[in-house]
């Protein structure tokens, strides 16, 4: 199994580090958030990693030829041109994955233990074809999921917008996004979305028909490495 990890992001929240270093290269007690990741996807058996860049690309790829790829293979998708977002950035990529029943995707800024296997084996299971690891906890933005864990609709807690517009939320159980995907081959050609876009979009277009799953890790340790003042809490929480 191959994994993509997402670091083509701006990362303006983390200013003035951005300003002039990608995101991805933030450290937290000597290692970068995309080293520390690559080292977390080893822990699970995959060791061939598709990274995207744009924001400072070249420091990414020369932290990548430098470190060997912190024992992984790493393959660099070029996003220089335009950052393509989540959604856009996995479509370009896609190529890459050709012959892989399933793949992980990951955001660069998120540090967890969450159990990566306990997800991949649920993934299996249930054929789903996209599992999103999801949590209990305080968020603007939520997934709805259905009793039996399937991906409904989406809600924005500050604007009351619902996606699908007129779902009936009566039922659902609002769970927060961590920002890890594990999704099968399919799932490429259903994509219709073309140039920049989320795959939350691509999720909501798509959960009346497919079958997409909420992995729920709450308890697990989760940190979203946005802000300079979560650098600090990472540097606590990650040896």
């Amino acid at each position: 199994m191959k994994a993509m990890i997402l670091a083509a992001g701006l990362g303006t929240r983390l200013k003035p580090w951005t300003d002039e270093h990608p995101k991805a290269l933030a450290p937290v007690n000597g290692k970068s958030l995309l080293q520390r990741n690559i080292l977390y996807l080893q822990q699970y058996g995959i060791k061939e990693v598709v990274v995207n860049v744009h924001h400072f690309a070249d420091q990414i790829i020369e932290a990548v030829e430098a470190n060997h790829g912190w024992g992984s293979k790493i393959i660099i998708s070029d996003e220089t041109d335009v950052v393509l977002e989540t959604g856009g950035g996995l479509k370009k990529a896609a190529p890459y994955f050709n012959g892989d029943a399933h793949m992980v995707l990951m955001n660069a800024d998120i540090l967890t233990n969450m159990q990566l296997d306990q997800m991949i084996q649920q993934h299996k299971e249930t054929g789903a074809l996209a599992t999103l690891a999801v949590s209990q906890r305080t968020s603007s933005r939520y997934f709805l999921f259905g009793e039996d864990s399937q991906l409904k609709g989406w809600k924005h807690e500050g604007t009351g917008e619902v996606k699908p517009a007129g779902l009936d939320t009566t039922g659902l159980h609002k769970r927060a996004f961590s920002g890890i995907h594990v999704i099968q081959q399919a799932l490429f050609s259903k994509i219709n979305q073309t140039g920049k876009f989320s795959m939350v979009d691509v999720y909501l277009a798509l959960c009346d028909t497919e079958h997409i799953y909420g992995f729920d890790h709450t308890g697990a340790l989760l940190l979203d490495v946005g802000k300079p003042e979560s650098l600090t809490k990472a540097a606590n929480l990650f040896p």
